[in-house]
């Protein structure tokens, strides 16, 4: 019934729900690619992730606000003043914390999945009552730029489709996604580096004879990811314009839905999967909003019934 009621629907509203569905996917994919290498690579059940992205949530926030004269002028140069600085300090904040985190609460439980769900989800705790701590416990407002709010209309003369009134932030999005999934592409399959985190996924016994050192190459791929789950953290601060110290386990649902759909340590399996999750999210929502997170899931598991190891897998399950 439903997929009718898609083919029925208006090319206006489709176009709409499909540009929210891709935008909302590549801020998934921004939070899920970290940790689908993370685990695909290093083997570590990191159930903190949502509290990373909580954490670049908040440190994007903060810099908005401190430089809100900035992101409430009209012009978009005035604007990525206030813009840049907030998703780097996200970044830089959220990777400095998975440095630390690595180092004393991951590192001494690889292997050891049991209490690597232990301690993560001990110190998934502790950071959201540091967030707390540092910024209260109540929601907190998160003002748009001025030049990212408001929709670009579709010319009157397009067919079908002329006059569509398409959000300026959700089409950034968009770009911005593309833009990471291209680039962490490109370092995976044609860098020096990547070759080694491919060649550590599938053995990493593999690389340490070769000489690298293993352990420094899961702390950069950790790092990383956790850069990424605080980026992703604040550009969904900005579209939802609204946050709270949960909001990381909120979306570890979608997360981990994406991560298991597009198969363990798969960057382009994390990318699709992630869109599958945005696209089917906001149909499903817009035809009947009770049954959007059972269409997730019910995805995953079609999916995996129908390929066991995901879309694009990259190591055995």
């Amino acid at each position: 019934m439903m997929a009718v009621a898609l083919l029925m629907m208006d090319p206006r509203t489709w176009v709409l729900l499909t540009i929210s569905g891709l935008a909302m996917g590549a801020m998934v994919f921004l939070m899920a690619s970290g940790m689908t290498l993370t685990f695909g690579l290093m083997n570590v059940l990191n159930l903190a992730h949502g509290a990373f992205i909580s954490l670049g949530a908040f440190a994007g926030a903060s810099v908005l606000l401190w430089l809100s004269s900035q992101a409430s002028e009209p012009s978009l140069l005035i604007n990525l003043a206030a813009i840049l600085p907030a998703l780097g300090f996200a970044l830089v904040v959220a990777g400095l914390l998975g440095l630390v985190f690595e180092r004393l609460v991951i590192k001494p439980v690889y292997g050891d999945h049991l209490k690597q769900i232990l301690v993560t989800v001990g110190g998934s705790i502790i950071i959201m009552e540091l967030i707390h701590v540092v910024w209260g416990p109540n929601e907190i407002p998160v003002p748009r730029p001025e030049a990212l709010t408001g929709a670009f209309l579709l010319p009157d003369a397009l067919p079908v489709i002329g006059g569509v009134a398409l959000e300026k932030y959700r089409l950034i999005a968009v770009v911005l996604g593309l833009a990471i999934y291209g680039l962490m592409t490109w370092i995976i399959e044609r860098t020096r580096v990547g070759i080694l985190i491919r060649a550590g996924v599938e053995s990493r016994e593999m690389v340490e004879v070769q000489g690298y050192r293993i352990r420094l190459l899961f702390l950069g791929v950790f790092v990383a990811g956790s850069a990424l789950a605080g980026l992703g953290g604040a550009m969904w601060a900005m579209y939802r314009e609204i946050i709270t110290a949960h909001m990381g386990d909120e979306l570890m649902i979608s997360v981990i839905v994406v991560i298991i759909l597009g198969g363990l340590g798969s960057i382009k399996g994390c990318f699709y999967g992630a869109v599958l999750v945005g696209l089917i999210n906001l149909y499903v929502g817009y035809l009947e909003p009770r049954l959007a997170a059972v269409a997730t899931v019910g995805l995953m598991v079609g999916v995996l019934m129908w390929r066991p190891q995901g879309l694009i897998p990259v190591i055995k399950v």
